[in-house]
């Protein structure tokens, strides 16, 4: 009772308050207000100046996009860790969202139908899914069925894919992360995000539970430390445990305190959800395998092998050069945003990975941005990148859309009120070449339905969101099938699990109910 979550606290962080916000970055070229944010925000080196003669527009942006996020068919993953690691993190406030995401990304493999006999473990043929070819109904799409061969699998079974790499090999952890948010990341990036950020969000959250402990209760730090003592003790023998067991084996945790003394927030609240989630920021616990299916939340804890503490201006900067690497370019507030550190600690980063300054321009006017040392080569953006279109299907919170705070390059303003919650969280979307055009959801029976925003094909599909891809474009057969393709993908490996958004968005509880 009265305590943020994770979750929380991403709403508060995130979606509308960056767009409304990210317009004041924004300066015109050549002026004074531009110097001056180039001048706080880079190196001043020569490179960096000279960089900023490197103008890259919303095409390329979104060319990056589709190759470094793995949704564009030829750079779609083999390995959830793949996946992880071209993302840097994948958001897990919302289990589904790990799953989702990770299927979007993975990549069709294509078994062999004989192996030579010399050859006892021959490597899969990896290949993008084709387009499938099927008929639209109006207002809502559905998503068709797809055959295969015998000798072809869609590609790897998402959940098993995740699972292995979560709970088996454990190359994958779950942990506290950015904006006191829930991520899944690469186990060797645990100790850089741990370093970065989680710890000193940890001690807050310690010494406000100690204080709220003085004020409510007969508890100190003592006791405090003897209860986590044996929190620990327990899961050193039994491996595993969920919240509840462990308030069973260690009757501590199910004492209570006053919270909110004095407000009106007053009242009795268990400390087990305080301890537990401090030994989790900590980097002491992790949140495993759940109870219940894939999309569960309710996780038993287990121990976590200690990593290495790493300086904190290192760790900080081993994270802006891995974000860059997959985001960039990118501007200040959007690594402010997405860091949920303070700008100081933003600029101290892009100064020690050498960042270069570059010109990012869109409806809005010009933005400064900033793209690693070796990142200034153009990546071929329309008409090239059309040679290889790409749609998705994107689940709510994806690391994609929730990537930048200034998200105009990619989603139409007037289609955020479709897609975000009053706190800023984004639901599912559908995504066509880079670009948001509109969103989907499953019903309770298991249809996978969407709605393009443009109108798509001689505006059979549901237009009066208006705008698509802006600038009176409009969706053409291409986009329409792919995105039929993608839903049924989904819908295949999703098979009898269904699948509720844990934050529900407007278009996302308009399009499930039908």
């Amino acid at each position: 009772m009265g305590q943020q979550t994770g979750a929380d606290s991403e709403a508060k962080t995130s979606g509308e308050t960056g767009a409304k916000t990210a317009g004041r970055t924004r300066a015109k070229t050549g002026t004074r207000t531009g110097a001056k944010t180039g001048a706080k925000t880079a190196a001043k080196s020569p490179a960096a100046r000279t960089a900023a003669k490197r103008t890259i527009g919303p095409d390329e942006r979104r060319a990056r996009l589709g190759l470094r996020h793995r949704l564009a068919p030829s750079a779609r993953a083999a390995t959830a860790e793949e996946v992880a690691g071209a993302l840097v993190a994948l958001h897990a406030t919302d289990a589904a969202t790990v799953f989702l995401a990770a299927g979007a990304r993975l990549a069709r493999v294509t078994a062999p139908a004989e192996a030579p006999a010399t050859d006892p473990a021959p490597r899969p043929v990896l290949h993008p899914a084709p387009l499938a070819t099927t008929s639209t109904s109006p207002a809502i799409s559905t998503s068709p069925a797809i055959s295969t061969s015998p000798s072809i699998s869609p590609f790897p079974d998402p959940v098993a894919e995740v699972e292995r790499a979560l709970y088996e090999d454990r190359t994958l952890t779950r942990m506290h992360g950015m904006r006191h948010t829930v991520f899944v990341v690469p186990a060797s990036l645990a100790a850089v995000v741990h370093s970065s950020t989680a710890d000193t969000a940890a001690a807050r959250e310690r010494a406000t539970l100690v204080k709220h402990l003085a004020a409510g209760s007969d508890f100190d730090e003592a006791w405090l430390a003897e209860t986590e003592r044996q929190v620990l003790a327990v899961l050193a023998e039994r491996g595993e445990a969920t919240g509840a067991e462990l308030g069973e084996a260690v009757p501590r945790l199910r004492s209570q305190y006053v919270y909110g003394v004095g407000t009106r927030q007053e009242g009795p609240q268990s400390v087990a959800s305080r301890v537990l989630r401090i030994l989790g920021m900590e980097g002491r616990i992790a949140r495993g395998r759940p109870q219940g299916g894939w999309t569960s939340s309710r996780f038993r804890w287990a121990l976590v092998p200690p990593h290495a503490e790493l300086p904190p201006a290192e760790a900080q900067s081993e994270l802006v050069r891995r974000w860059l690497a997959a985001y960039g370019p990118g501007t200040v507030e959007d690594l402010k945003w997405w860091t949920g550190w303070k700008v100081t600690d933003v600029r101290r980063a892009l100064t020690a990975v050498g960042a270069v300054e570059v010109a990012l321009e869109g409806d809005g006017g010009q933005l400064t941005g900033f793209v690693l040392p070796d990142d200034l080569d153009p990546v071929p953006a329309s008409p090239d990148a059309t040679a290889e279109p790409w749609a998705a299907l994107l689940p709510a919170l994806d690391p994609t859309a929730m990537g930048w705070r200034d998200r105009d390059w990619y989603l139409d303003p007037a289609h955020r009120p479709a897609l975000f919650d009053r706190s800023g969280n984004i639901g599912p979307t559908v995504w066509w070449n880079g670009r948001i055009v509109g969103g989907w959801a499953q019903r309770p029976n298991g249809e996978i339905v969407w709605r393009l925003f443009d109108g798509g094909l001689d505006g059979n599909l549901d237009g009066n969101l208006g705008g698509g891809l802006g600038g009176g474009k409009r969706l053409g057969r291409d986009a329409v099938r792919a995105v039929e393709a993608e839903a049924a993908r989904l819908a295949e490996w999703i098979g009898e699990v269904r699948v509720t958004p844990r934050f529900r968005t407007p278009l996302e509880k308009e399009l499930s109910t039908g």
